[in-house]
């Protein structure tokens, strides 16, 4: 069985409205999030093989605190084809991952991250794991799905979870 996991960056600051996009930091309240999810990574064992992060600068520091977080170092693909990206950009980057991978982990933006998680909430989902996913998908969420077959024949999944800060602790 393979596991996909879309977290969403934490938190970014608007301090300085000069900054490019791409460019933004994180808030303090995103780095605590963004550390937050590694450790809930780290404590249910939901370890990637491989992470693929948007290259804007609030994406890679979400992944570098929440790594940190990690008793592993999995192999990290920073790419600009992900910022910005629709949830058809998404799932193609994620067809596009080693058939050995059984554990991917994507870190973007919406609305096309929340928008891929949508869409591949098939059947067989998580009662509370949907409704939480419908009623928003915050920065820092993370969605679990889990799936049998490969990655190019990624379309629907089971949601197993979607976890946001906020109820968490």
């Amino acid at each position: 069985m393979k596991q996909l996991l879309l977290l969403r960056h934490a938190k970014s600051s608007w301090d300085d409205p000069d900054l490019d996009d791409f460019d933004r930091p994180l808030a303090e309240r995103g780095v605590k999030a963004a550390r937050l999810m590694g450790r809930e990574l780290a404590a249910r064992h939901w370890l990637p093989d491989l992470v693929l992060v948007s290259a804007a600068l609030r994406t890679r520091d979400t992944w570098r605190l929440a790594a940190a977080e990690l008793s592993t170092h999995p192999r990290s693909a920073f790419t600009e084809a992900l910022y910005g990206a629709s949830a058809k950009d998404i799932l193609n980057q994620v067809h596009q991952a080693d058939a050995p991978c059984g554990s991917l982990l994507v870190v973007g933006h919406n609305p096309g991250l929340e928008d891929l998680a949508k869409q591949l909430a098939g059947s067989g989902s998580e009662t509370k794991a949907r409704k939480r996913l419908d009623e928003k998908f915050p920065t820092s969420a993370l969605a679990r799905f889990v799936f049998e077959g490969g990655w190019p024949g990624l379309s629907v999944a089971r949601l197993t979870h979607c976890l946001r800060p906020k109820d968490l602790g």
